[in-house]
């Protein structure tokens, strides 16, 4: 019982421990998405209450209120409206701020918010991608200052040009700001696309690996179904005339033998390339090994093999397999390691044969970099049930080992 109730404890703390982080990442998300709609908001607070506590002082609003609190209203709220409308929400700040002063000539120069609210509407305008649009919204800008500057009866050139050049830097922060998400944008949208196209062409290196081994499979089966047709046909041949149930079930094998040949080769035929023909030569297997070392090593590689246990007669399927990992391996190592020597182990141990190829290269010895050469592997070994590990070596080099059940 006290088990139970401990178990059910730490289930409990586990979930409230991830309930915990899902909301923390939760609330971090939306305040990286709207902290500037809450500094919007409380400048909306604020100014309604500086419209109303400096009403009438000196250079404060003249009102009426009511228009006062209209104007920051019209003012402000326009700026939770960017994302939809970039370019229209700082034109419709400018509007109301243009509009505004012919009214009240000191609620602009005189409120805090009325300023903020015209500065983020030039960081907005240089934020702007069409760079037209933002040069636009920049002489506009320039225009409703001048027409605020204007109708405030306590202004001159000089407040004007002191305007202009905050509005000018506010601008031209917004520019850089912009273009630093732009190449954000495209830095993020390039590494999706690299991403899609990097599992595009592991999809289609894990097709075409799969069509090769069914191709060569296809030899395997064949050549062993043919065999069986052909024993079961003689065998048929040398019944007696009174032996007629068996000659019927011999027949029986070496009809079916024959279809499943003709399907195998229908199915085999939708796999194989145009441009390949069908192969005619024995399929590999590991009593070749020494012959592909030899090869490698006259390719300029030198290699070392070692044999390791009793070698058993494998399946057919997996003495091609276990062939076709050494290849790839030393492929590799040939072409991408700039390794100085290699190294294949062929281990025989009690229900399993392990393959290792190592080298001292500096490369990856991977396929190249992409990594296609070992999802082919992985999935030649993955017929069988095997296990597949590949990395570098801590002393150097590449290691690949493969370890098939017999």
């Amino acid at each position: 019982m006290m088990r139970g109730s401990s178990l059910r404890t730490r289930r409990f703390a586990g979930g409230w421990s991830t309930f915990k982080t899902v909301k923390k990442q939760n609330l971090f998300s939306l305040a990286r998405r709207y902290w500037f709609d809450a500094l919007i908001l409380v400048g909306v607070g604020f100014g309604l209450a500086e419209v109303v506590v400096n009403q009438g002082h000196k250079n404060g609003p003249e009102g009426p209120v009511w228009f006062d609190v209209l104007a920051m209203l019209a003012i402000t709220l326009p700026l939770f409206f960017r994302r939809r409308f970039p370019f229209g929400a700082p034109v419709a700040v400018g509007a109301a701020i243009a509009a505004s002063s012919f009214v009240d000539g000191h609620l602009i120069p005189s409120g805090l918010i009325t300023n903020l609210a015209a500065i983020s509407a030039f960081v907005l305008m240089g934020m702007l991608r069409d760079r037209t649009q933002a040069i636009a919204g920049l002489a506009y800008g320039l225009g409703v200052a001048a027409i605020v500057i204007h109708n405030d009866p306590n202004a001159g050139v000089s407040n004007f040009v002191f305007i202009c050049l905050v509005d000018a830097i506010a601008w031209t922060i917004g520019l850089m700001v912009g273009h630093k998400f732009h190449e954000a944008d495209l830095a993020r949208g390039r590494a999706l696309k690299a991403e899609r196209d990097r599992e595009e062409r592991a999809r289609l290196a894990v097709s075409d690996e799969r069509a090769r081994i069914a191709r060569e499979l296809h030899d395997v089966v064949g050549h062993s179904v043919s065999v069986m047709t052909v024993q079961a046909s003689a065998a048929r041949r040398l019944l007696r005339p009174h032996q007629e149930k068996e000659r019927e079930a011999l027949l029986v094998v070496e009809q079916t033998g024959r279809e499943a040949l003709a399907e195998m080769r229908r199915v085999v035929g939708v796999l194989r390339r145009p441009e390949e023909s069908p192969a005619l030569a024995p399929q590999p297997t590991l009593d070749q090994i020494e012959r592909l070392v030899e090869n490698t090593r006259e390719a300029g590689l030198p290699v070392d093999l070692r044999i390791e246990g009793e070698p058993v007669q494998l399946p057919a399927g997996l003495d091609l397999t276990a062939y076709r990992l050494v290849q790839e391996g030393l492929t590799n190592t040939l072409k991408h390691a700039r390794a100085q020597r290699a190294e294949v182990v062929v281990c025989y141990e009690d229900g399993y044969v392990e393959l290792t190829v190592s080298d001292d290269g500096r490369g990856g010895g991977n396929g190249g970099g992409g990594g296609h050469g070992l999802v082919g592997m992985r999935e030649r070994v993955s017929v069988y049930g095997g296990e597949l590990e590949a990395g570098r070596r801590a002393g150097g080099g590449f290691r690949l080992r493969a370890r098939l059940p017999v």
